[in-house]
């Protein structure tokens, strides 16, 4: 994987056109209740492949063109009105789909122009450059409004992997024709949910063939 250029005026800010990958520890940003459930489902989950646990990753995107910048990421619904502002293209259920009428089980995708991504700062090895090609930056950000709006924590589909914040980041990358070969976890990290996502663009890509 490449790391990105950085640019002199602002140190740790992507410098150029391309689609950039932040892979956040979990519970980054003093979320100790996150850190610490994070833990506790990597050690059952361990315990039961029989294999060392791992730290845990989230991934987010920022997507650079000429004409400004997008942040691309996963959360829950915060504040719970105008999701416009904060650039929201889908929302999907957590859990079951007769919770989501409460936003504590929903989240919804952003693509936020001029975006907050938090956390950015504690991202091993900073943004990286996935690809700096215009062209597929911008389909990427056209694929956030087709986001498939699974189950988040679910495996409907017998995939082997559970749907989350990094199944939509994986997806949006195997969509969009992104160099997703190149992409791994930092060593001695996983990022759950990303298998799922590449599993569910392979498969759609399948689907849309047949």
């Amino acid at each position: 994987m490449l790391v990105v250029p950085i640019s002199d005026s602002n140190p740790g800010v992507p410098a150029g056109t391309g689609i950039y990958l932040y892979w956040i520890p979990l519970g980054a940003g003093g979320s100790g209740f996150v850190r610490f459930n994070g833990r506790v489902y990597e050690r059952i989950g361990a315990w039961i492949e029989r294999r060392t646990p791992l730290d845990l990753f989230h991934t987010a995107l920022e997507v650079r063109l000429p004409e400004g910048r997008h942040v691309v990421e996963t959360m829950w619904p915060s504040p719970d009105n105008e999701p416009q502002t904060r650039g929201v293209t889908v929302s999907g259920p957590v859990f079951a789909s007769w919770l989501s009428f409460t936003r504590v089980f929903r989240y919804e995708v952003r693509c936020w122009r001029d975006g907050i991504l938090p956390d950015a700062g504690e991202a091993v090895g900073g943004p990286r450059l996935v690809t700096n090609d215009e062209i597929m930056a911008r389909h990427l950000l056209s694929l956030t409004i087709q986001v498939p709006p699974r189950i988040w924590g679910r495996d409907e589909f017998g995939l082997g992997d559970m749907w989350n914040s990094n199944s939509v980041i994986a997806w949006l990358l195997a969509r969009s024709g992104a160099p997703i070969e190149m992409l791994a976890a930092p060593e001695g990290g996983r990022a759950p949910g990303w298998d799922a996502g590449l599993a569910t663009a392979l498969q759609r890509r399948s689907d849309v063939k047949s």
